[in-house]
């Protein structure tokens, strides 16, 4: 289905969240809305799926729909390999279970920036994903929940993890800005959609610089840092 869920003016514009409206339409509003998403996602379920070898589990967090899930899974043969994908967003999760077609895949209704990881089930995780998931937690809870991540993993565990950032140089910022919402508008969305969409995102979306992931990370104890 084409996203059309800010074509029509609205007079007064609510934060945004996944609900069933917004889940209706994802694959098309992410693809329309995120440059890159299409190598993004491929290549995270490919490194994911090497380093999780012939068994393991890995954990896809705020998984959407389940398209991480699915690229990890479309990488790998192996019986013993696991998926388990989480969302908070009852929609998202409901569409990602009916969907489904691989055994080696399940997905729970479950809030990370809530919930310890040991609640949800995640222990002695060989891979976690966090896929554009860190920009919508709120950013006092973001270190938080990578150190109680990095406690979950197995040894020798990895975490993936991809996210819009922001350039610490105001006028780089600010021409990648303005780049992002013209190549949303070349992808058919009208400057109503667009300026709206923006006012939705403004108080849930909250993007870090590389320098401040890199620190945190850092923070939270993970030893090998790698930008890719």
């Amino acid at each position: 289905m084409r996203d059309a869920v800010y074509s029509k003016r609205q007079s007064h514009i609510v934060d945004f969240a996944f609900s069933d409206e917004v889940a209706a339409v994802f694959p098309d509003m992410i693809r329309r809305s995120v440059p890159g998403y299409d190598t993004v996602i491929p290549v995270t379920g490919l490194i994911a799926a090497r380093h999780l070898g012939t068994a393991g589990t890995a954990w896809d967090l705020g998984c959407s729909l389940g398209a991480t899930t699915q690229a990890i899974l479309a990488q790998t043969d192996a019986a013993d390999v696991r998926v388990v994908g989480i969302d908070n967003a009852p929609a998202m999760i409901e569409r990602a279970q009916a969907a489904n077609r691989d055994p080696r895949a399940s997905f729970l209704e479950g809030d990370i920036e809530a919930a310890p990881p040991a609640s949800l089930g995640i222990e002695g995780a060989s891979v976690i994903l966090l896929n554009f998931v860190l920009q919508f937690l709120s950013p006092d809870k973001r270190l938080d929940v990578l150190r109680a991540l990095r406690e979950s993993l197995a040894p020798g565990g990895l975490l993936i993890v991809s996210e819009k950032v922001a350039n610490a140089d105001a006028g780089v910022h600010a021409l990648f800005d303005d780049t992002h919402l013209a190549w949303k508008r070349a992808n058919g969305y009208s400057e109503l959609e667009v300026a709206q969409k923006r006012t939705a995102l403004e108080n849930v979306m909250r993007i870090d610089s590389e320098p401040q992931h890199l620190e945190r990370f850092s923070a939270a104890g993970f030893s090998r840092i790698v930008p890719w």
